[in-house]
């Protein structure tokens, strides 16, 4: 069995099964794989072997994107994801940090690079005549190194949801280790058709996409997403397959309703961070399973759904997985719930996830020995995830460790209060954060998008939240923020700290405040 993405791709050496349908062409997985290793070998002509042997890749979702995945594994190179949406200074910090020697663009992409200071990196534009000349010509593959399973196959940026994006060193034993189960679970072959619209940059698209594709020898459509297009997308392409991250099925499901949506070739969607209201409403609508679970970066956490797992739960963690309280070092009580199903002692339950087995997956982030140390101390993983969990062991996130409120005299966090919010119909997003009060500590603010094609009053918000019995009357939103969009990552994830920086603002919509110990909010 193989345990490194070279081992599990030179399987397919041979397949002469479709690897890659891109627009109008097609690769197969022997074409696939030799077009790797020319290009790996083409790489390795302008390397220096006495640098970091780090590629970076400043592309989007395409098939040139997918060939310089594989020809870092056949190379033995460290692959580089750099995030395409970032610009400037942040972009060049990115490529920095990695120790890109190399970067590899495209025509869309390489005038992000104007005016940046690139002294040392040797940038190739993949899209050019000569470059693709000197790969059709390249000479016999003698690979840098022979990689083992815990060597680094890429380094892959965190979201930077909060805070400067880290590159986590993503373990070549990963991918041959995730997309076997993927395969088991969802019955996946060769005559599959995995849809491939996350950014290849991030882990989420290669430990939920690529990695069954390449385990199955399925095909891969390398793709932008858009809410819009996406149906047309799965149905012209046969698509039976696809993975997500963030808000994707919300976006999708605020498009509106056809008659004819569930008449379409897709089979399953796997991800993580959708609501309970998505996963279900996406599987009716498009008629397919969704198998949603807990992910990150890191990798050092494993929680998964199973069958009856609770509303609002993310499931149950692998052995070793707890909440602990960072303070103290001690796991966190039992989680009470009084007869409305309020969560009755938040500040004793909600702690930290972590892993008190140790760094599980997580091989550490690149060049940053101080931020590593920070996520593994006492000989434990801390995610940076507030959670809860019951008594019979479901886990329910509470937010991020920058997402506790003071409120009135009481600490709360913005998970529960952002699940009852999702509860509202046509409430397609939800964003909870705490703003400074008039008087002392937080004000509880919320951002929400709506449906397409939903309006919804201030009055019926009101009505809304007097219908949910587990929502505290300290929970009750302040200040609600009536959104076309929201700040969010290339991952599709929310930003909150822009938000929180904005403040009691209308941003692109509309601001409702809510009167003190009222119920009544005005625009």
């Amino acid at each position: 069995m193989a345990d490194t993405v070279t081992q599990l791709l030179a399987e397919r050496s041979d397949d002469d099964n479709v690897a890659i349908t891109y627009q109008d062409r097609r690769w197969t997985w022997r074409e696939y794989i030799d077009e790797a290793r020319r290009t790996a070998a083409t790489v390795l002509t302008d390397a220096d072997p006495a640098r970091p042997m780090h590629i970076g890749t400043l592309l989007g979702n395409t098939p040139t994107m997918l060939i310089a995945i594989a020809a870092g594994a056949f190379g033995g190179y460290v692959t580089a994801g750099i995030n395409n949406t970032r610009r400037g200074d942040a972009l060049l910090g990115d490529i920095r940090r990695a120790d890109c020697q190399i970067l590899l663009t495209d025509a869309e992409h390489r005038d992000l690079l104007d005016g940046l200071d690139l002294s040392g990196v040797t940038v190739i534009d993949t899209s050019s005549p000569q470059w693709a000349e000197r790969v059709a010509n390249a000479g016999e593959l003698t690979p840098h190194s022979v990689p083992g399973p815990l060597d680094p196959f890429m380094l892959i940026f965190t979201s930077g949801t909060s805070g400067n994006p880290k590159p986590v060193r993503l373990a070549h034993m990963l991918i041959p280790f995730a997309g076997p189960p993927l395969v088991q679970k969802f019955g996946l072959t060769s005559g599959d058709v995995c849809y491939l619209s996350m950014p290849l940059f991030h882990s989420a698209a290669l430990l939920g996409g690529y990695c069954a594709a390449a385990a199955a020898g399925a095909s891969m459509v390398p793709a932008r997403f858009s809410a819009s297009t996406f149906l047309d997308d799965i149905r012209r392409h046969g698509a039976t397959y696809m993975n997500y991250v963030g808000k994707p099925l919300a976006y999708i499901l605020a498009t509106p309703e056809k008659p004819d949506d569930a008449d379409n070739p897709l089979r399953a969607a796997f991800g993580n961070e959708a609501t309970d209201h998505d996963i279900t409403e996406f599987a009716r609508r498009f008629d397919c399973n969704v198998w949603d679970g807990y992910g990150s970066s890191e990798l050092a956490i494993i929680v998964t759904r199973e069958p009856h797992t609770p509303a609002g739960s993310i499931g149950k963690g692998f052995p070793g997985v707890a909440v602990y309280d960072p303070a103290t070092d001690t796991e966190c009580a039992v989680a009470v719930f009084d007869e409305n199903g309020a969560l009755a002692n938040a500040e004793e339950a909600i702690g930290e996830l972590v892993n008190t087995d140790g760094a599980g997956m997580f091989t550490g982030y690149y060049n940053d020995a101080a931020t590593t140390d920070e996520r593994l101390r006492g000989g434990k993983y801390w995610s940076g995830d507030l959670a809860y969990r019951d008594a019979d062991g479901w886990i329910y996130l509470a937010g991020r460790t920058g997402d506790w409120m003071r409120v009135d005299g009481e600490n709360m966090t913005a998970g529960p209060i952002e699940r009852i919010l999702q509860r509202i119909p046509g409430v397609n997003q939800v964003a909870v954060y705490g703003v400074p009060d008039d008087q002392v500590g937080d004000a509880v603010m919320a951002a929400i998008v709506l449906d397409d094609d939903v309006k919804l009053s201030p009055d019926e918000f009101v009505a809304e939240l007097e219908a949910q019995p587990d929502l505290s009357p300290k929970a009750w939103p302040r200040y609600v923020r009536v959104a076309k969009t929201l700040p969010t990552t290339a991952t599709n994830k929310i930003v909150k700290r822009t938000l929180k920086a904005q403040g009691p603002t209308a941003g692109d919509g509309t601001l409702w405040v809510r009167e003190p110990r009222t119920h009544t909010y005005t625009a």
